[in-house]
């Protein structure tokens, strides 16, 4: 009863909500508890139907140039809700090191044509700053 009493009372503030299943892409890695303290961005991008095997192509080569300080958590893709939606879960140590690491890999060969080539596959992007909760496992 207290169950349903709270489900009661979360739809009275609940305006929306979204829903999406994820795969993880084969070739990144998978997300394992991290010591902290870390900040997370999340980025997600809305790709141009038809493009996710392109994308996912691209993307299978660029993930070494984001590999050296271990900021790679998780690439997903949607398979149920919107399609074509990509998230790229990234950890740091703060916004500082988010600023040189994301700088350090456009000094890297090879970072730009890759980027060249995802670019015009997107449709829209977004990127969030998240603090995880003590309880996660993500820290």
């Amino acid at each position: 009863q207290e169950d349903l009493d709270f489900r009661k009372e979360r739809s009275r503030m609940l305006l929306s909500r979204r829903n999406q299943l994820l795969l993880e892409f084969s070739f990144w890695n998978e997300p394992r508890p991290r010591q902290g303290p870390n900040i997370y961005e999340l980025r997600s991008y809305k790709l141009k139907p038809g493009t996710m095997i392109e994308w996912g192509n691209n993307w299978a080569r660029a993930i070494k140039y984001r590999q050296e300080n271990q900021e790679a958590v998780g690439g997903f893709f949607s398979q149920i809700g919107e399609l074509y939606v990509v998230h790229h879960l990234w950890a740091y140590r703060d916004l500082q090191s988010r600023e040189e690491t994301r700088n350090a890999a456009w000094r890297k060969r090879g970072w730009d044509e890759n980027v060249y080539y995802t670019v015009p596959l997107i449709r829209t992007m977004e990127s969030r700053i998240m603090i995880p909760l003590k309880i996660s496992p993500l820290q």
